[in-house]
Order: C-alpha cells, then sequence, then structure tokens
C-alpha cells in the first residue's frame, strides 16, 4: 500500500514537472498574427504579408478574404453599410426575404457608386412583430423576428466590430418600416460613444419608396393610375427582387401561369423589366448617396428629403 501511494506520488510530481516546463515552453502571442494562424508558422498569417491574390472585385465583406478587407481599408474604403432587412410575408409571388433580395442589389449599388466603402452581410432578422401572442407578420407562417433590444443590439456589436478594424464611417439602411427605429436610435448611440473616432450614420432616405415611385411616374415608366392589388408587394419592389434574383419573385412561373402583374403593371417581357429594374437600382443608389455624404457633411446628423 506503501509502495503505491509513494508511486502515485511520484507521478504527481513528474507530470506536474512536465506542465510546468511545457507552459515555460509555450510561445507569446505573436502581434503580427492574423487571419487564424501563428505568423510564426506561416507567413500568409502575419499581418503585413502581400496578397497573393488579385484585388477581389466585390464589395461584400464575407466573399472577401481578410487580406482583401485589410487591402480595402488602406485604400480608403473606410465606409462600411450595414443592411437591415426582414423575413416575412409578401404574397403569393415574393419570397419571405423579400427585403434582403432588395438590400443585395442595392448595397452593392450604393457601394460602388460611394467608391470607399463595403457591405456588411445583410442582417436579415429584424422586429416583426411580437411570438406570444403573435402581432404584426408574425401572424403569417415563415416569418422571424427579432426583439428591439436583440435587434440594437446585434446592430450595436456589428458596428463596433467594424469600427475597432478601422472603419470610420459606418451606414445604417434599412429596407422596412420596422427596421428604422433602432438604427437611429443605435447611430446616435454610436457616434456618441466613438466620440470623433468614427462616425454612425441612419440614412432614412434610402427607405423612401415613395419617392422611388413617383420619380418613375413622372418619367411615364409606372402608369401613375394603377389600382393596387392590395398585397404586400408592387412593381418597385417586384423589379428591385428581380434584378438580384428572377426566382425571388417567381418570374419563369408566373409568366408560364399568365400571373406576371404587380398592381395591373406586366413584368413579363424580360428585356423591358430588366431595363426598369436596373433603372430602379440606379435611382435609388443615387438617392441613397446623396443622404450619405448629406449626412456626413452634417457630421451626422441626417435631413429626411421626401
Amino acid at each position: 500500500m506503501k509502495k503505491s501511494m509513494f508511486a502515485l506520488t511520484v507521478l504527481c510530481v513528474v507530470a506536474t514537472a512536465v506542465g510546468v516546463a511545457q507552459q515555460g515552453q509555450r510561445r507569446a502571442p505573436d502581434p503580427r498574427s492574423m487571419g487564424g494562424g501563428d505568423c510564426r508558422d506561416n507567413p500568409y498569417n502575419c499581418a503585413d504579408a502581400p496578397n497573393p491574390l488579385p484585388a477581389a472585385s466585390t464589395v461584400w465583406i464575407e466573399e472577401m478574404t481578410w487580406m482583401d478587407v485589410r487591402d480595402a481599408l488602406k485604400a480608403g474604403k473606410t465606409t462600411a453599410i450595414i443592411s437591415t432587412g426582414g423575413i416575412e410575408p409578401n404574397g403569393p409571388w415574393l419570397v419571405t426575404g423579400k427585403h434582403n433580395y432588395v438590400l443585395h442589389a442595392n448595397c452593392d449599388a450604393i457601394a460602388r457608386k460611394l467608391g470607399n466603402a463595403l457591405c456588411a452581410p445583410i442582417v436579415k432578422y429584424v422586429p416583426e412583430g411580437d411570438i406570444e401572442p403573435k402581432t404584426g407578420h408574425m401572424t403569417s407562417p415563415g416569418t422571424i423576428t427579432m426583439r428591439e433590444e436583440t435587434f440594437q443590439a446585434v446592430l450595436t456589436d456589428v458596428a463596433e466590430s467594424l469600427q475597432a478594424h478601422g472603419f470610420k464611417t459606418i451606414v445604417f439602411i434599412g429596407d422596412s418600416g420596422g427596421n428604422q427605429k433602432g438604427q437611429a436610435a443605435v447611430a446616435d448611440k454610436l457616434t456618441t460613444k466613438w466620440a470623433g473616432k468614427a462616425i454612425a450614420l441612419h440614412i432614412g432616405e434610402y427607405y423612401t419608396y415613395n419617392v422611388v415611385t413617383k420619380h418613375f411616374e413622372d418619367k411615364g415608366l409606372l402608369p401613375k393610375d394603377r389600382k393596387s392589388d392590395n398585397m404586400h408587394d408592387d412593381p418597385v419592389i417586384t423589379l428591385n427582387m428581380f434584378i438580384d434574383d428572377p426566382k425571388s419573385v417567381r418570374y419563369d412561373e408566373r409568366v408560364k401561369a399568365g400571373k406576371a402583374t404587380i398592381d395591373g403593371v406586366s413584368i413579363a417581357d424580360r428585356a423591358k423589366a430588366t431595363d426598369l429594374a436596373r433603372q430602379i437600382v440606379a435611382f435609388r443608389a443615387d438617392h441613397t448617396v446623396a443622404a450619405i455624404n448629406k449626412a456626413i457633411a452634417a457630421k451626422g446628423k441626417a435631413t429626411m428629403q421626401q
């Protein structure tokens, strides 16, 4: 028994000594390490490692490598756009991710027009109503909602992450009405917190669908006297989705079934629909970029233009 206890004690002492020795041999973190590995193990993990590939053509951060983002920041792309969409019912033709498809087309166009901006991944979950009892869009199957405090916390963490990496201007755009108040509140809080290091802007002008519709009515590209189908849909939204992914508006199926209209406006002519859709995206980008530049000049105080 005494021999067993002695042997056990010896083993414990040896194990402790080995552990201490291993800790002593463990390397201190290398501040040059990036990209998910140690700089000393692979030069591609080093902060100053040259990018072995050509510059990425995308403006979406999630489609870039860490080196792409690093190089874009060094090149002056210090504006990041955080867009918020939603998962909600939109009639029989449009998928529940309507706003996210719209934003995929529009954020890309806005970032490219700004010239110094990248798009963060779309925040797809937003306040859509209460869960129990169900209110708002939550009364329809497929809807996914967020509590307002959760939504604002997500926006805050995304924006703070981007600011920590060197982005100087954080822009919030929302494609749904329920997103606006939370974005404005977060933008104000962050701009105050950052105290000049960076600014956060809520651009409410992005969501002025009435401005977009009136523009195309005045140009004669949409009839002013059209009658609503009384669905959560309209020609501007349908075409804005269509240009990103025709499947999102069930385009081929609708044409085949003779249902390729919304509010009396036909989208059955693919070439005409594509041309008008491109004009819609371009107009919304121009309108939003003008509002962003105005808000920057006003040091974060956006002024809505109807």
